[in-house]
């Protein structure tokens, strides 16, 4: 299987909607958000991940909430699972629920804090892949993890036959192209200030917060590099600066992406579960700003 078939091409990393009071999911905003996404122009969601507050919600509602998205945009967009954490057991039990939940891939991230050498983390994704017979994203966010897959790592990693991309967020695309030279590890870019030049060196898609909002023009810049438009890409990636900064540089992603569909009155604004905190009044105007000067209007 291609990573394109796999898990697409232009993807959001969604954020998980709670009730007002944020001790529940609220899974009609869930579904409700899912669709919107792909009408936007998403081919495939990560849910469960970071941008999702995976790290404070249980196991039995990250299940839930598989099945409601599968069910809602399932035969429209492919539908990965977040299912790392830093405890490879608990990582295998996530992806074998993932499975049975509907789920089309895994994004699997580096196990963070433990600080594993790179052996560890090479059993660690095949532990995880040898689970299920789902496809596997990796995920290299050293700046989170505490640590980065070494680029002999990911080679390896490249070898098995359900590992198929790597979600990179290293902010080192040269890393980049000597594992794309050196293998068949399809690449997703992982940062959205790097897009355009891990897609100049040959990823193949986009794995996006700001994609809750402007994935339609993702998908153009996917489709100009694919056409050797690189003026084009260019021109459309100026257009995103102000929504990257807005979103990603001002405060925490999913802080910002709750307070840009609160405003913009979308489903999946609201709540956020300690330790993330709404955004301030403050942070609010200027988001309000860069959306702007990034042709979002609210």
């Amino acid at each position: 299987m291609q990573a394109r078939d796999a898990f697409g091409t232009v993807l959001t990393a969604m954020v998980t909607p709670f009730t007002p009071d944020g001790s529940s999911i609220d899974f009609d905003a869930a579904a409700q958000l899912a669709n919107d996404l792909v009408d936007l122009g998403n081919d495939g969601l990560v849910i469960n991940g970071t941008t999702g507050e995976s790290a404070t919600t249980a196991d039995e509602e990250k299940v839930e909430l598989i099945k409601v998205v599968v069910s809602a945009v399932g035969d429209r967009a492919k539908v990965v699972a977040g299912a790392g954490n830093n405890d490879t057991l608990h990582s295998v039990e996530l992806a074998k629920q993932a499975a049975g939940a509907g789920a089309h891939g895994l994004l699997v991230v580096t196990p963070y804090y433990n600080k594993p050498p790179q052996s560890g983390v090479l059993a660690h994704f095949h532990a995880v892949a040898d689970a299920t017979d789902l496809p596997v994203m990796v995920y290299d966010i050293p700046g989170r993890a505490g640590i980065a897959i070494e680029t002999e790592t990911l080679i390896k990693l490249s070898e098995h036959p359900r590992i198929l991309a790597n979600k990179d967020a290293k902010a080192d695309p040269f890393a980049a192209s000597q594992v794309m030279s050196r293998c068949n590890l399809a690449y997703y870019s992982g940062d959205d200030g790097l897009s355009l030049p891990l897609l100049a060196l040959g990823a193949v898609g986009v794995v996006s917060v700001t994609g809750h909002l402007v994935a339609d023009r993702h998908r153009k810049v996917i489709e100009a590099i694919e056409a050797n438009d690189l003026a084009t890409a260019r021109a459309i990636t100026e257009t995103l600066v102000p929504v990257t900064e807005g979103v990603m540089t001002r405060m925490q992603g999913a802080i910002a992406t709750k307070a840009a569909l609160e405003m913009l009155g979308r489903a999946g604004g609201g709540a956020l579960r300690l330790p993330l905190v709404p955004a301030t009044t403050e942070q609010r105007a200027k988001l309000r700003e860069d959306l702007f000067a990034g042709g979002i209007y609210l």
